[in-house]
């Protein structure tokens, strides 16, 4: 046992930080330009936000969903789990959020979105910009360059936060939807902090504001059904 508490998250590591920047700068070059359709899927959200209704929440989701698989499956599968057998679990994983998503928020159209309805839920706008906007650029804070950026809808911390932000407007509480971004935000975090990236502690601390938020709004109940619109939106 006390052999045991002399290793670290480090040790355990399988590759180096230099391996996973590089990864990333891969990565990146085989998927050009996806990554200019996915700002733009991510600027989308944005303006269908202005417009709740179980169209908008449809619509988000189907976009959400869109990302995870992609994520799950061109970053995870394809590339993460060459250096990390771990990976083809964490596909896995975020094809399963993909699957949650298309159900709740696609075919039962549960899920509408309301940012600036409270305080929690203009909490949770920032949180989608943080994943939109400023994450990717933390990224560059250490020794990777802009080629290796990781963005929202292709590379899974912006995906997660982004996600985790917008649920967190949503109208009410989905429980079932946050399980596994907040498991990746533990995962994402580990990897990090073994690292030993300059930005370690943002996927904890976005876990953390999304539970705190979450649980307050639980707290609080339901707020009033979502505005209808003409044209389906009911």
């Amino acid at each position: 046992m006390a052999v045991w508490l002399t290793y670290s998250l480090t040790d355990f590591l399988l590759f180096s930080p230099q391996t996973y920047d590089r990864l990333f700068e891969l990565y990146n070059r085989a998927i050009w330009p996806l990554q200019i359709v996915a700002l733009g899927l991510g600027v989308a959200i944005l303006a269908l936000l202005r417009r709740p209704g179980v169209r908008q929440g449809r619509a988000i989701a189907a976009i959400l969903a869109a990302c995870w698989l992609w994520v799950g499956w061109a970053f995870h599968l394809e590339r993460y789990a060459t250096i990390n057998p771990a990976a083809t679990y964490f596909a896995a994983g975020f094809a399963l959020q993909a699957l949650l998503l298309a159900w709740v928020g696609i075919v039962r159209g549960r899920l509408t979105f309301q940012p600036g309805k409270d305080l929690a839920r203009r909490a949770g706008l920032c949180l989608f910009v943080l994943g939109l906007a400023v994450q990717p650029l933390l990224g560059l804070v250490g020794a990777r360059t802009w080629r290796g950026v990781e963005l929202f809808g292709t590379a899974p911390d912006p995906t997660v936060v982004a996600t985790l932000g917008l649920l967190t407007t949503a109208d009410r509480v989905r429980w079932e939807l946050l399980a596994v971004p907040i498991l990746w935000c533990a995962i994402g975090g580990a990897a990090l902090w073994a690292m030993e990236a300059p930005h370690t502690l943002v996927m904890p601390l976005v876990a953390a504001a999304s539970l705190l938020l979450a649980v307050w709004e639980t707290i609080s109940g339901p707020g009033p059904s979502p505005p209808t619109r003409a044209g389906g939106d009911r």
